[in-house]
């Protein structure tokens, strides 16, 4: 029986060896907790430098859906809603978290995994201009991520017009930052660190899919959200007893831009496995252009892989014998696996 290669998600592995020394060398210290220590003190500053945002208000959770249901929960009033992609995270890949809290997830038409601003303006302009919009739920929030479900990334152009909208009908702009460093160092990417601080109201760069064990960092720039955050945090279940945990991982991985290579470390690879499949003929799916591939197999393609070994997701049901496979590089995928996937791939 062929050996496992996963190539399914990029959150698998622990976390790089230098989180897991910082770890091991902070083991036995004894500090405030809940995330008033110094460590998180330093890693907080850390990131209001790499956003160049000084007055931004930073917080640390541990996963992506807990992240993304506090910040919504603690942004909008319980009339209040979050327009989103409709196949936004949110909307799909976190069993109702959102409406659990009670905010409804306005679902919008997607457009390579993205909202379109012209059509999420006009989504606004009807409900404003309906006579009973006070008998529907209010949008007051735009969620995006960055990349999308679909590996793809909003342009500087694509955020800066969304954030116009959100000011046009005094909302906010969200930003899921789970695989924020994968986006970022894409080579399609034209988005800096600190255009998301002068963009969005508020967002994360996630820790738990680049590098680290757990933890993703919420970046407040609206006064608003900051507003008792920490209460939303803690009665949401996200006040880590040991905060400390979260702030050391994050100033290994941004203290010397750890985050940053190991993040283009894996988009690298994605691409070299796009240019392997694009050179046999394999159709491409979307324009991701970060760590996600997604690719158009047949099914006996399928089984070829499958036999050798290797697990993918099945992204789209099957339809005439093919479906999209998404191929997913992270920042722990071994270069061996990598070359041994193009080597297979070549002799389809």
């Amino acid at each position: 029986m062929a050996v496992e290669i996963r190539f399914e998600n990029d959150y698998s592995e622990g976390a790089h060896e230098r989180v897991l020394e910082r770890l091991a060398q902070t083991n036995m210290e004894q500090t405030p907790g809940y995330g008033e220590d110094a460590h998180c003190a330093h890693a907080a500053e850390l990131i209001r430098r790499l956003v160049d945002a000084p007055g931004a208000y930073v917080q640390f959770l541990v996963g992506g859906t807990q992240t993304n249901m506090t910040v919504i929960a603690a942004a909008l009033r319980p009339h209040e809603g979050v327009v989103a992609a409709q196949t936004g995270h949110i909307a799909c890949h976190e069993t109702g978290a959102v409406e659990a809290t009670g905010h409804k997830v306005i679902c919008l038409p997607s457009h390579d995994g993205k909202l379109d601003a012209a059509e999420t303006e006009k989504f606004f302009e009807d409900y404003w201009s309906d006579a009973s919009f006070e008998h529907m739920v209010k949008p007051k929030m735009i969620y995006v991520s960055q990349p999308t479900e679909s590996g793809t990334l909003y342009s500087l152009k694509e955020l800066t017009e969304l954030r116009r909208v959100c000011d046009r009908f005094d909302a906010y702009l969200f930003l899921d930052g789970a695989r924020l460093g994968y986006g970022m160092e894409s080579p399609s990417n034209d988005v800096g660190y600190s255009d998301l601080s002068r963009l969005c109201h508020v967002f994360y760069i996630g820790g738990t899919k680049v590098g680290a064990l757990f933890g993703e960092a919420v970046v407040i720039t609206d006064p608003g959200i900051k507003n008792e955050f920490r209460y939303m945090i803690k009665q949401r279940g996200g006040m880590l007893a040991k905060g400390r945990l979260l702030g050391i991982q994050f100033e290994a991985l941004l203290e010397d831009g750890l985050y940053m290579r190991i993040s283009r470390r894996a988009v690298v690879l994605a691409g070299r496995i796009r240019e392997a499949l694009k050179q046999k003929g394999i159709p491409l799916w979307g324009s991701s252009d970060t760590n996600q591939v997604f690719a158009v197999f047949g099914s006996a393609e399928v089984k070829a892989l499958r036999e050798k070994g290797y697990v993918f997701s099945q992204w789209t049901p099957e339809r005439d014998g093919k479906a999209v496979w998404r191929i997913c590089t992270g920042w722990a995928t071994p270069e061996e696996n990598v070359n041994r996937l193009i080597s297979d791939i070549r002799g389809l």
